[in-house]
C-alpha cells in the first residue's frame, strides 16, 4: 500500500457491524438502502447527488462507489461532472457567504 487510502477497504464497509455495535450498523444500512430507493427522486438522481456530496466531503470511498453507481444507472460523463461542479460551487458559496460575518465584525471594529 503506497498511501493511507486503500480502495479494497470499500468492500469491507458492509461488514462494519462485525466489529461491534451490530444493531446500529444494521439500522444504518437499512436506512441507507431506503434513502437510495426510488421515491420523489429517482435512484439515478440520488446517485448523482451522492456523487457530488462525496466530492464536497472528500470521501475517496464514496467517490469510487458513486462513480460506479452513476455509471451503472446510465449517467453520462457530462452529467457526473456537472453534478460535481454543482457540489463545488455550493461548497465555495457556503464558504464565501460566511464572509458576511467577517465583514460585519470588521465594520463593527473599525467604527
Amino acid at each position: 500500500m503506497t498511501n493511507y487510502y486503500n480502495s479494497e477497504d470499500l468492500k469491507k464497509f458492509g461488514k462494519i457491524g462485525e466489529f461491534g455495535a451490530k444493531d446500529m450498523a444494521a439500522d444504518f444500512f437499512k436506512y441507507y438502502g431506503g434513502v437510495f430507493a426510488d421515491g420523489a427522486l429517482s435512484g439515478r438522481e440520488k446517485a448523482l447527488i451522492a456523487l457530488a456530496v462525496s466530492h464536497v466531503l472528500k470521501c475517496p470511498y464514496c467517490i469510487d462507489a458513486y462513480t460506479s453507481t452513476t455509471l451503472e444507472k446510465g449517467c453520462s460523463e457530462d452529467e457526473m461532472m456537472e453534478a460535481v461542479h454543482v457540489g463545488a460551487v455550493m461548497a465555495a458559496g457556503v464558504t464565501l457567504v460566511h464572509s458576511t460575518q467577517m465583514i460585519n465584525k470588521a465594520k463593527e471594529l473599525m467604527m
